[in-house]
């Protein structure tokens, strides 16, 4: 009797095989066009838990023949990483995959950039982080980046019908797989491990509700149930704050918090703080930050007490977009082709410049805007304290420049 997991034996070779991902591997779409043209580059591939990862990078290695090396970067020590270095004295174009790449430390970063940069090993790292915020540098300039994303249930429940003919006399209905497909969130690899510990589990072979109900460890929650999936719900969490509903709002929150997506969770949050709360309440971004370095320190399931504090404030803050509306109407202009010429006295030369903090304070009469865009406003204050103080320095402005007109 074999103990490889269902969903190991079912790892696709090639890439027309694998499920979901159609932005990447589909007719005529990057990676599939890549394995067509015989060439790969380094490259990271991001995203939530079992979505496909690691069978993308097996697919394209297998298709194009090359040799391939499995190690994590946290898990595989650094003599693990040089036996694979030193086989590239004896063969060319290795692919390495390095799982949790953005766990990889500098003594083994410092290994192989070298070898990234002669070609004689060609990365594909793997990492549920956002490679933006949490791989270094060095090694996200020498790799193009592709997000993938959450599985459908429709993409799941053919994943599932496959695998049961793999399960000899399973009996297992629609619906059966249904609930599979919802309960996994988007997890392909979850579904499959689902399926084969339900099917194995019961007595007569029958995979129904009820077997399922009682294996499923996952907590419940349907982030794709009505095929809206996580993306909605990030949506759904930003408005609620938006609209203030605090409640609507930490609801929102739990189902992100019981996704295990906290990189969508802080991008959301920096956002809102900005184009939600913005000028209302300035110190929100400065707040969003500490809540997010807290919770790189703690993890989960810490993490999420300084969320839900740094959410109901959020929801509760005053609001204004006045920032977000300003530069909006500033880009305007510039997409319209309303520019024109820099005023002399402020550009590079600045002859005749009029320097600020040399007169009473800090304010000097001179004309900043160019001559086709002078009267613009692009700025208009909200009605909350802090946008009162920039409306009354704004009102003083103006009184001074009238008065010299």
């Amino acid at each position: 009797m074999s103990n490889e997991p269902l969903a190991n034996s079912l790892r696709p070779t090639k890439l027309k095989d694998i499920i979901g991902q159609e932005h990447l591997i589909g007719k005529d779409k990057i990676l599939s066009n890549l394995v067509k043209n015989k060439k790969l580059f380094s490259m990271i591939l991001y995203g939530p838990p079992g979505i496909g990862k690691t069978s993308i990078a097996n697919a394209i290695s297998t298709e194009l023949d090359m040799k391939v090396r499995f190690l994590n970067a946290v898990v595989n020590n650094k003599k693990d990483f040089e036996i694979v270095f030193e086989e590239t004295k004896i063969y060319d174009n290795i692919v390495l995959v390095v799982d949790e790449i953005h766990r990889l430390n500098k003594d083994k970063q410092d290994l192989l950039l070298p070898l990234l940069e002669n070609g004689k090993i060609i990365l594909i790292g793997l990492t549920t982080s956002n490679p933006y915020h949490k791989i270094k540098p060095a090694i996200r300039s020498r790799c193009q980046i592709f997000e993938l994303y959450p599985i459908s249930k429709d993409d799941i429940i053919k994943g599932l019908k496959k695998a049961s003919k793999k399960l000899e006399g399973i009996k297992i209905n629609n619906d059966s797989l249904k609930l599979i497909a919802t309960m996994s969130n988007g997890d392909y690899r979850y579904a499959i491990n689902l399926l084969e510990v339900a099917y194995y589990s019961s007595s007569d072979k029958v995979v129904n509700k009820e077997t399922i109900t009682s294996v499923n460890t996952k907590s419940s929650n349907p982030m794709d149930e009505d095929e809206t999936g996580h993306y909605d719900v990030l949506s759904a969490f930003q408005k609620s704050i938006r609209g203030s509903d605090v409640n609507a709002s930490l609801h929102y929150l739990a189902r992100l918090i019981s996704s295990g997506d906290l990189d969508s969770i802080y991008r959301r949050m920096s956002v809102i703080a900005y184009e939600d709360i913005g000028l209302a309440n300035p110190m929100m971004g400065v707040k969003v930050d500490a809540c997010i370095n807290a919770c790189e320190l703690v993890g989960l399931p810490e993490a999420k007490i300084p969320l839900a504090k740094t959410v109901i404030e959020l929801a509760l803050s005053p609001k204004s977009n006045s920032a977000d509306q300003a530069i909006e109407l500033a880009l305007k202009d510039i997409e319209n082709g309303n520019i024109g010429k820099v005023p002399p006295h402020i550009n590079a030369q600045a002859f005749g410049y009029k320097y600020p903090h040399s007169y009473p304070n800090s304010y000097v009469i001179q004309q900043y805007m160019p001559d086709e865009l002078l009267g613009r406003k692009y700025y208009k204050p909200k009605n909350n304290k802090y946008e009162l103080v920039f409306k009354q320095t704004l009102d003083n402005i103006d009184k001074i420049n009238s008065k010299e007109q």
